[in-house]
């Protein structure tokens, strides 16, 4: 898989400036969903650099702060449990990533986004990639940043409350979580419109 092929073809037809945007978080029970937006300079290489799912934690961690110390700009979008429960988990992630983007258009006039799979309603030229984290080297490295950006919140959340072993499954809905829910209750940021967790709620 050539992960340069989309940029290349923008900087061909003279486009600088490529934002790759990616989200995670759309599974888990607890916390925000968490976007972010990458602009990476002509050039940038990264061996091994691919979806953040296909990466072991360890090089997740290096590859994050390689990409921060050598991005153009970098931005973050984060949307609370509470709004998702709002406004559903689609529209919290486009949100997301959107606030990511704005993010990053403060710093660096955007001149094309590159997007995993979302639709986005924005006036800067994008194009809407199916699976782009594994397509695209931009969306790749935002897949990381967003994926240890949240991961580093469940660890916090792990050190706060660790019967609930928030650093193992990081949210998601895994029988020892739904265990220690069941065993210890709801805390705060606890998406309460999810299925698993209404079913807690109910007994």
């Amino acid at each position: 898989m050539d992960l340069y092929r989309y940029e290349n073809e923008l900087y061909s037809n003279g486009i600088t400036n490529i934002g790759g945007v990616d989200e995670v978080g759309r599974g888990p029970l607890i916390g925000p969903v968490v976007a972010a937006c990458v602009v990476l300079p002509k050039g940038f290489i990264l061996d091994g650099l691919t979806d953040s799912k296909k990466v072991s934690e360890k090089k997740r961690e290096l590859f994050y702060d390689y990409i921060i110390e050598n991005a153009l700009a970098y931005g973050i979008g984060m949307v609370e449990a509470s709004e998702i429960d709002e406004i559903n988990i689609y529209e919290a992630s486009k949100k997301a990533m959107l606030l990511a983007i704005d993010d990053v258009n403060k710093q660096i006039k955007i001149g094309h986004i590159l997007i995993d799979a979302m639709p986005l309603d924005i006036d800067i030229p994008h194009t809407s990639i199916i699976k782009g984290d594994a397509k695209s080297i931009s969306i790749a490295a935002a897949s990381v940043i967003a994926k240890v950006t949240r991961d580093r919140m469940m660890y916090d959340l792990d050190i706060k409350y660790p019967m609930y072993e928030f650093g193992k499954h990081k949210g998601y809905p895994t029988k020892k979580h739904l265990e220690a829910i069941n065993k210890y209750g709801l805390i705060e940021g606890y998406r309460l419109s999810y299925k698993p967790v209404q079913e807690i709620i109910k007994r």
